[in-house]
């Protein structure tokens, strides 16, 4: 999500900082792991003036690249050694008919066959599927969200909702959801196959099913669907992840926004708020004056039918993607999946929002490795959990079934299904831990850990007598407020050689706790070594390189003098969360979803919402004109132009070494 849409969706509370991260653990948690090793691996000699300077290689990071130096401009900056390529970009074609890209004439037909907006997560999928082919795959990507005043000239902030034409209204619906498309590699560049096989455009007026315990249900009939079993589109694609059958699971988040009316007309209004309705964003892109059914007064369900994980076959674009409501529905982030010990699929994700939580999907069975068919239907059937942290270091998940615990029928959850259409609501019951906007979540398969970051949460307040719990520090959230972030460690039962990620409990540990290590009001913990530039807040998107690296992405830190970058850091050893600045985006952009070859010497990163932050500077701002600059000049690229980029070791190594 990007930090402008975060901003707005939620006003800043500013409070005195909590006492001191240790004496917030005193309640049994005192292991913060993170230092663990430090001064034995680094040695007496960086216990020196120079501690906190010293390079990465010397205090043993396996990470040799040239780190860079903080910049914040309008270009986007890697390190020596490597090659970078802007693959796609906002409008370029993906099929072999696919019209040129003129922001004059720009409508639905046209940006259905073109490269969406606001690309978020990324995969490289080799082809073909089962193969380990590094210059040959499927990209996968998601378009979360457009920014009609920043893709259109003559708008501004302001005024953009009622200025819009239908045709720019059809064109943001085509703009968003998914795009498909088969890329190679020849003479060491990276390029689209535009008539791929598998080229395919998934976006707002997609025909998508319905499955799982709420298909059918009552509430998500419409006129155009009295079934309850199909939906028109997919909104607000943020992150996910791939199944180990080879599907894309598609995160939705922040559907709310699109919808317009009086929801307190609704019979469920107390779900409309608990859903994050925000009466200053709703219809956000003018969707309901060419499509009524996003007025709650005209369709009081379609409200109902977003917010859920869709899967998506890339290797099949005759399949109807499906929106899998067993997986709950809340603001997904995303949608990462591990193999249990017996087979059964683990799906972790996060609710990206204050105060909300982490959960896990359990499969009833095992998956088929053999048969992919058979894996068609697997995430309709399974056990949705959610998290709680406890102060011994343990981690319970907490399963969501209608009828167990506090989720009885005479609290409103007669039927699974009530259970996954109110999932923020079951979880309250449950009491599960109120988490700060959790959001990328990935397993590291080399050690049986997972890693999960916390965006941020200004809104979380000190440990009071009489205050309120759930927005109160708790022992895996123990700053109040918190403006700069932190990344847990989970670890399941198993060890590295068989991670049970279906267990009932896990341990768990800090990793990383985000902020400028030189600031001692910012209570930050990163490694000793860790450079001026090594340090980030507000960690996002999360993923491990072939060889076991931990990559970071940041989404909208202090504008004070840093831009969003994307880190580097060994998980294990002597340089055992140690950062290393590896890519800086454009200023106003965000980086976003590394992925990678399976040789590692390629990654791939999304490049999202340039000129976002150019305007956040000027608080006066309402157009690009008022912030100084000029409408974007489309043919230039970045950072005009939402991108995919690719960047390639030179000499062919693993990215990042």
């Amino acid at each position: 999500m990007s930090d402008r849409q975060k901003t707005r969706a939620r006003p800043t509370r500013r409070h005195a900082f909590a006492p001191s991260y240790g004496a917030i653990l005193e309640e049994g948690v005192r292991r913060r792991s993170v230092l663990k090793g430090f001064l034995a691996a680094i040695g007496a000699a960086a216990l020196s003036p120079a501690l906190g300077t010293a390079h990465a290689e010397a205090a043993g990071s396996s990470l040799t690249f040239p780190e860079l130096k903080r910049v914040r401009d309008t270009a986007d900056h890697w390190p020596e050694g490597y090659e970078r390529q802007i693959l796609a970009r906002w409008g370029d074609a993906l099929f072999a008919d696919s019209p040129e890209f003129d922001i004059a004439t720009l409508d639905g037909k046209a940006a259905e066959r073109q490269f969406g907006y606001n690309n978020d997560f990324t995969q490289f999928l080799p082809l073909p599927w089962g193969e380990k082919s590094s210059d040959h795959g499927l990209m996968v990507v998601s378009h979360e969200y457009a920014t009609p005043f920043l893709m259109f000239p003559g708008l501004t902030d302001e005024n953009y909702r009622e200025k819009l034409t239908d045709n720019q209204i059809r064109a943001i619906m085509a703009a968003l959801g998914v795009s498909i498309f088969e890329v190679k590699k020849t003479d060491g560049k990276w390029a689209i196959v535009k008539d791929g096989k598998y080229n395919r455009r998934v976006h707002m007026s997609t025909e998508i099913g319905i499955s799982g315990p709420a298909a059918g249900d009552d509430r998500l009939k419409t006129k155009a669907d009295p079934t309850g079993t199909v939906v028109f589109g997919t909104i607000s694609n943020c992150n996910g992840g791939i199944t180990p059958w080879g599907t894309m699971l598609s995160g939705e988040e922040g559907a709310m926004d699109v919808f317009s009316g009086d929801y307190k007309k609704l019979p469920n209004q107390e779900l409309v708020e608990r859903q994050g309705w925000d009466e200053d964003e709703n219809d956000i892109y003018s969707v309901s004056r060419i499509e009524p059914r996003f007025k709650f007064e005209e369709e009081p369900n379609e409200w109902m039918r977003f917010d859920w994980v869709v899967e998506i076959d890339p290797f099949d674009p005759s399949a109807k993607p499906v929106k899998r409501t067993s997986l709950g529905r809340m603001t997904h982030e995303g949608a990462q999946c591990c193999v249990a010990p017996d087979g059964r699929v683990v799906v972790f994700m996060g609710d990206d929002d204050d105060f909300e939580y982490i959960y896990r999907f359990v499969t009833r069975d095992p998956w088929n490795p053999n048969d992919r068919a058979a894996n068609k239907d697997l995430l309709d059937h399974g056990t949705l959990d959610v998290a709680k942290f406890e102060s011994d270091g343990t981690m319970r998940w907490i399963p969501l079934i209608a009828g167990e615990g506090p989720l009885s029928a005479e609290a409103g959850f007669k039927s699974q299904a009530d259970v996954v259409l109110a999932t923020r609501a079951a979880a309250d019951l449950v009491g599960a831990t109120p988490m700060d906007a959790p959001e990328g979540f990935i397993p590291h398969l080399g050690t049986g850990k997972l890693y999960v970051a916390m965006t941020e949460n200004e809104d979380r307040l000190p440990k009071v007598e009489g205050g309120d719990e759930k927005e109160m520090v708790n022992i895996a959230n123990p700053r109040g407020p918190n403006p700069h972030g932190h990344l847990l460690e989970l670890a399941a039962p198993g060890g590295p050689e068989k991670p049970d990620y279906a267990a009932d409990s896990f341990k768990w540990d800090v990793f990383i706790l985000c902020g400028d290590p030189a600031k001692a009001e910012d209570q930050a913990m990163f490694h000793p070594a860790t450079t001026s530039a090594g340090w980030f807040t507000d960690p996002d998107n999360l993923a491990v390189d072939p060889v076991g690296r931990l990559w970071v992405t940041t989404d909208g830190p202090p504008p004070e003098g840093i831009a969003d970058s994307v880190y580097v850091m060994d998980t294990e050893g002597p340089g055992r969360a140690l950062p290393k600045l590896f890519y800086i985006a454009p200023v106003g952009s965000e980086a976003c979803s590394p992925t990678f070859t399976p040789d590692g010497s390629s990654v791939f990163l999304s490049v999202q919402h340039p000129g976002e932050l150019r305007m956040a500077d000027n608080e006066d701002a309402t157009s690009m004109e008022d912030a100084g600059t000029n409408w974007p000049d489309f043919k230039s690229g970045m950072p005009a132009r939402p991108s995919l980029v690719v960047l390639s070791r030179i000499n062919n190594d693993v990215v990042g070494s």
